[in-house]
């Protein structure tokens, strides 16, 4: 077994972390992509839809992968939960985008780019202590217990 299996492969936080990163990664990477083709309509446009489909396809891999819940957390309850923690990061990001806008009016959006995820690591790492402590980590009463 590779030091990468055991990183990966785990429950404890350092593998999730790990997984929660990579998943981070990849959802940046759509996030950049949709910015980039969508900055035509104006940044906020672009930065909301970026962010609306980033984190959903971010939940749903943490869902499955990340904390490994897909058996104990509904797709809806991920999305909807994962969702309101994620409008943290879009306020967080549309906030940086009006303070570039306004001080730096000509700023490229690679500039805009490199804020936006500059500020979404930050609100990551918040995110994942949510998400591995509240939307993931705690039990969840079945259908038959109602």
């Amino acid at each position: 077994m590779s030091i990468l299996d055991l990183r990966l492969g785990g429950d404890g936080w350092a593998a999730q972390l790990t997984r929660f990163a990579l998943v981070g990664g990849s959802s940046n990477v759509l996030y950049a992509l949709a910015f980039v083709v969508l900055d035509a309509y104006g940044p906020f446009l672009a930065n909301a839809i970026g962010v609306v489909t980033s984190t959903a396809l971010a939940n749903e891999l943490h869902r499955r992968r990340t904390f490994r819940a897909a058996d104990r957390v509904p797709w809806f309850a991920a999305q909807w939960e994962g969702g309101a923690l994620a409008l943290l990061g879009l306020i967080a990001s549309s906030c940086t985008l009006a303070l570039v806008r306004f001080f730096f009016p000509d700023a490229s959006g690679l500039l805009s780019i490199s804020l936006v995820i500059a500020v979404s690591a930050v609100v990551g790492g918040l995110r994942f202590l949510a998400l591995r402590g509240w939307v993931f980590g705690r039990p969840r009463p079945s259908l038959q217990e109602s």
